[in-house]
């Protein structure tokens, strides 16, 4: 499992890459994190939720309410331009990161 703080930093690079590919809503982005990540990344919809509400008041995402087919309503989120942005920010980022622990770091050994 990853530290709260690893976990934290993560987030909004997550979500942005996860909606690039389409809208979705709150508990689907949980799950599609936790399938990609094989369980090691786990949200919390306590969790999850201020960040959408905290993106979505900084313009890098829009919401809508749609029906489920539970009959429920669901909020969906969709990325903006702004977002769009975020996310190629976001990607030079992490991408330097790892390119810096990559040259420090010798490789793990492989499991047969």
């Amino acid at each position: 499992m990853l530290t709260k703080e690893l976990v934290a930093a993560s987030t909004v690079p997550l979500v942005l890459s996860v909606l690039a590919g389409g809208e979705s809503y709150g508990y689907a982005l949980i799950q599609q994190v936790r399938e990609l990540s094989a369980g090691e990344i786990t949200w919390t919809e306590g969790m999850l939720y201020p960040v959408l509400h905290r993106m979505e008041a900084d313009d890098l995402l829009e919401s809508e309410w749609k029906p489920a087919p539970t009959g429920h309503r669901r909020k969906y989120y969709r990325l903006l331009k702004k977002g769009r942005q975020a996310l190629q920010t976001e990607q030079q980022q992490w991408l330097t990161v790892h390119r810096t622990l990559t040259k420090l770091w010798p490789p793990l050994p492989h499991s047969i």
